[in-house]
């Protein structure tokens, strides 16, 4: 049995309005993009993108709305995820569907579009883009300073703290190469472009926050929304929760990190998930996950895959692009079935007999390489066929490359000595590619 200390659920700060208050705010602010993901999901234009030309005519008069607003409010659903895009068919996220009834569904979406504020504002084409992503890696030390502050800053404040953190990101990145270099050879180049206007892109940055309702611009200072204010308290709690971890998960990689919370109760592991997460930049740790995945172990492969269900929508197009791969299809499907809406004991349904035997063959491999005796033998009760025959036919002809170790270790262990001699005689058929 593992243990691990718990720490009292945090309390936002004084003055944060209830979540049914926040809710609705995150409603108000994404009722447009409601509007517009409801109008897409019905099936108004089926099979095309309600971006397309017609589309979007049709859908500025049908909504009352000019089609500047349509293209924002498309925008800020898709980021939301309150609508996907399956090739040219747009249809309703998860989210979209429990907008009415579930609070924290409508906050998860109203986060995604904050975290997403340079999106759906973007920087002015003459800013550089290196400048740009540097304000954008400041902004979290801005918004902190508002939160701290519990009220308006000003410009000059916010904007000599945007200037310290992009020269501390800078000092950071800087390397000095190591022993004599050789000069480098000279070469026309064009002039390098002006640096960019710091107060520009403040402007830019506060504006971006603004249009997401996370903060309001007033004559010479800005001040966090009650949305906002409790959006920046949720990142500085999960950057806590991520340095309090326990036994430095955190800190190892990928698989040692899956190992790590192998025998926690998935409670506590998504917990430990989500501190691994907030220390990483979401790309490169969706990565490391997947590139796990890819491993030989299959317990690794299938704590990969609840790791990705924390990461949530993220993930989704790396997920979706590894459903080719034989070997993580099955996850993969699974994933999206649940990623779409789907209840979990019924994502199932959407393997195929051969995916969903290759599936068990690869769980019972996991729990022959970690688990218990007995856990193998209950785990044949979990197999979609009705018969223990019918199962090592399709086990031998799926090809998984661990079949015949995972009959042999079933064998061993099956307290049955005829059915253990079938599963015997099996592994020997399929170690010989005999019939």
């Amino acid at each position: 049995m593992t243990t691990r200390r718990t720490r009292p659920a945090p309390r936002p700060p004084e003055g944060t309005p209830p979540r049914s208050e926040l809710a609705r705010q995150a409603r108000t602010v994404l009722a447009d993009a409601v509007r517009i993901a409801r109008w897409a999901a019905d099936g108004a234009i089926p099979g095309a993108p309600p971006l397309a030309a017609q589309a979007l005519e049709r859908a500025a008069t049908a909504l009352e709305l000019s089609p500047a607003q349509i293209r924002s409010g498309w925008d800020r659903a898709r980021l939301a995820g309150l609508v996907e895009l399956h090739g040219d068919t747009a249809r309703p996220g998860w989210r979209l569907r429990a907008w009415d009834r579930d609070d924290s569904a409508v906050l998860r979406g109203w986060v995604a579009l904050f975290d997403a504020w340079s999106l759906v504002h973007p920087a002015p084409e003459d800013i550089e883009s290196t400048a740009v992503a540097e304000a954008v890696e400041a902004v979290p030390q801005v918004l902190s300073l508002l939160q701290l502050s519990a009220g308006p800053v000003t410009v000059p404040a916010l904007l000599d703290l945007l200037g310290q953190r992009v020269a501390e990101l800078r000092e950071e990145r800087c390397e000095v190469p190591y022993g004599p270099q050789p000069l480098p050879a000279p070469a026309e180049s064009a002039p390098p472009a002006p640096p960019a206007d710091p107060a520009a892109l403040l402007d830019w940055a506060l504006e971006g926050l603004a249009a997401v309702g996370a903060l309001t611009l007033g004559t010479g200072h800005a001040t966090l929304t009650p949305l906002g204010n409790w959006a920046v308290w949720v990142k500085l709690e999960q950057i806590c929760v991520a340095a309090q971890s326990p036994a430095g998960n955190i800190e190892q990689s990928a698989a040692d990190m899956l190992l790590g919370c192998a025998r926690l109760t998935p409670g506590p592991a998504r917990d430990e998930y989500r501190a691994w997460l907030a220390a990483r930049p979401v790309g490169s740790a969706v990565a490391e996950l997947l590139a796990v995945a890819r491993g030989e172990d299959a317990l690794l492969r299938g704590l990969a895959f609840e790791a990705l269900r924390v990461v949530g929508a993220p993930a989704e197009p790396e997920v979706r692009a590894v459903a080719a791969d034989p070997s993580l299809r099955p996850y993969a499907l699974l994933w999206l079935a649940e990623y779409d809406g789907a209840d979990p004991e019924d994502a199932q349904d959407v393997l195929s007999r051969e995916e969903a035997t290759w599936l068990w063959v690869d769980t019972a491999a996991a729990v022959a390489d970690h688990g218990e005796t007995g856990l193998l033998v209950r785990h044949l009760d979990s197999a979609v066929q009705g018969t223990v025959p019918a199962l090592l036919d399709e086990v031998r002809a799926v090809g998984h490359p661990r079949t015949v170790q995972v009959l042999v270790a079933l064998a061993a262990a099956h307290p049955d000595p005829a059915l253990a001699k079938a599963v015997r005689r099996a592994a020997f058929q399929v170690h010989t590619g005999g019939a």
